[in-house]
């Protein structure tokens, strides 16, 4: 069949009815066609290779993606526990302080207690003193 193209095609440029410009194009168009049939074909061939590749690797896609989803979701759990154990160590801190400033408080008022009640004794010795003095 393409030798029967090329006859007519030689005819009609030795006929004058086509020019050099129009003939070179002619075989361009021609080149490109077959190249675009055989990339047609390639293609067609790779996406064979790739659905059949696709069809058997899916399940192991479905279940990786599924096991991604669940330890993201755990890790999401797991930051959401960290979290929480944040804010009550820090909750726990601050009470903590809160406690701390209350215990110098009282120690410090318990010191002052203990001096006055040094001084009272030895007040009350001085007197005893005097009295048996007397």
């Amino acid at each position: 069949m393409q030798r029967m193209q090329m006859q007519i095609t030689s005819a009609k440029y030795h006929d004058g009815r086509l020019s050099d410009q129009q003939m070179a194009l002619l075989q361009y168009q021609r080149e490109n066609l077959h190249f675009l049939s055989e990339e047609v074909l390639r293609l067609q061939e790779s996406l064979k290779k790739y659905e059949r590749t696709d069809d058997r690797s899916t399940p192991q896609m479905n279940q990786v993606q599924s096991e991604l989803r669940l330890a993201r979701s755990v890790l999401a759990e797991r930051e959401s526990e960290i979290q929480h154990v944040r804010t009550t160590n820090n909750q726990y801190v601050e009470e903590n302080e809160r406690l701390r400033a209350i215990l110098a408080e009282w120690s410090t008022r318990a010191a002052k207690l203990e001096r006055a009640l040094e001084a009272e004794r030895m007040s009350n010795l001085e007197l005893q003193r005097k009295i048996s003095a007397q």
